[in-house]
């Protein structure tokens, strides 16, 4: 059986991540569509891809969110109930403004948006790392899974569905009702409840002590290059879905309703397996599932597949994809300090999404030039060999879940 926290930090956890996650899919996911639906430009819905830049780079100022949030005058609750605060007074400005009209003003409004979002994940990461020991880290990083999966249905596809029932300003309204609600649970904790011992020694959270920590370049070679081959898949795929025929109602009824189904069941089994077989068996059912996956989109790309078939293929992706949320948050909560959770968990989220994102990049240049079948085949080619680097890489205090309680000086 999974642990979990108790029912309340459960309610906290839960609450915190999706109350994170509906801003952000409303965004990422349901704004392109609308804006695009209203005539606006494929180049400046493009430039929206520059708002992930603060999550990229937020690991340059979580030791100062770190020691906010340890600070007695400010505390963790207060960072996320700012940061939520911008982060919904930005929808609510949003939902004031024309999408098409004043589609030129969105960006500094949704940039800001962006930095309070990406401000607030450092604070929320730490609280996690700090309040889930090592035998409730896959559970409760299930229930982070489940928090993302209903985050992109409800941000996602909820707000598309309202943008047509009830229109864009009273959308957006509900979309910010929603996240206030969903964040209650967290607010309302006591600032100490369920929160493991803390080192009496913590000192000043930095970048440097960080590198300090034992086997801390090989646990970053291993965030660096783990999603690679991620982002060369992810970047295509809808593209490739609307180049075999896919309607853009057929693709938004895949990627969210699959992501809500799939997302659920894929953070649960992954929760399972890394508390029955471990985490390095885990991560080899990971890379053999995504290279399978990857694999059979070479096939469809060259050799063509039935259309359910594609559908079929596209939920296993989605699968593995939740899956592994459950395992990378692991093992980044088994690797990070105590002494600055919030630090060391960014540092290496921040390195994911970096080369996810480089991953991307790359494969929309080389599909436009070779199509999508070389790149597919790259990805399953890289998918094998950097996952297989990866586990190597991996240090024994992670696989064996065994947690640094204090810097362990190299």
């Amino acid at each position: 059986m999974l642990a979990f926290p108790t029912s309340r930090l459960s309610a906290a956890l839960f609450g915190l991540y999706l109350a994170q996650a509906v801003p952000l899919y409303l965004v990422a996911a349901a704004l392109p569509p609308i804006l695009r639906a209203n005539g606006v430009g494929l180049d400046t819905i493009g430039g929206l891809g520059v708002l992930l830049a603060p999550w990229v780079f937020k690991a340059l100022w979580a030791p100062w969110i770190d020691r906010l949030c340890h600070a007695k005058r400010v505390g963790t609750r207060t960072v996320v109930a700012t940061c939520l605060t911008i982060t919904v007074a930005g929808i609510l400005v949003l939902s004031n403004l024309d999408p098409v009209s004043d589609a030129t003003i969105f960006f500094p409004i949704l940039m800001t948006m962006s930095i309070s979002s990406a401000t607030q994940d450092i604070a929320s990461d730490g609280w996690a790392v700090e309040h889930l020991p090592p035998a409730q880290q896959p559970g409760g990083n299930a229930l982070q899974g489940a928090a993302v999966a209903l985050g992109v249905l409800s941000g996602g596809a909820g707000t598309l569905f309202l943008y047509d029932a009830v229109g864009w300003q009273f959308a957006l309204w509900l979309m910010s009702a929603a996240t206030i609600l969903f964040v209650v649970p967290f607010l309302l904790l006591p600032g100490r409840y369920g929160r493991r011992p803390l080192p009496s020694d913590r000192g000043q959270p930095s970048l440097r002590r960080f590198f300090a920590i034992r086997n801390a370049g090989t646990m970053l070679a291993f965030a660096l290059i783990i999603r690679l081959p991620e982002g060369l898949v992810k970047a295509l795929e809808q593209p490739f879905l609307v180049d075999q025929g896919f309607t853009l109602s057929e693709i938004g009824a895949i990627s969210g309703g699959a992501t809500a189904a799939v997302g659920l069941f894929g953070a649960a089994a992954g929760a399972l397996l890394i508390r029955k077989a471990g985490l390095i068996a885990f991560f080899i059912f990971l890379i053999v599932g995504r290279t399978a996956a990857f694999t059979f989109f070479f096939i469809a790309a060259t050799q063509g597949l039935g259309a359910w078939a594609i559908v079929a293929l596209s939920v296993f992706d989605t699968f593995f994809r939740y899956i592994e949320i459950v395992g990378l948050y692991t093992a980044f909560m088994r690797f990070s300090s105590l002494q600055q959770a919030g630090t060391d968990f960014t540092v290496l989220t921040s390195a994911t999404l970096f080369m996810y994102m480089v991953g991307g990049v790359v494969a929309g240049m080389f599909a436009e030039a070779m199509g999508y079948g070389p790149v597919f085949l790259t990805a399953a080619l890289l998918s094998g060999l950097t996952g297989w680097i990866a586990v190597v890489l991996l240090p024994s205090t992670v696989r064996s879940g065994t947690q640094h309680r204090t810097m362990e000086i190299s």
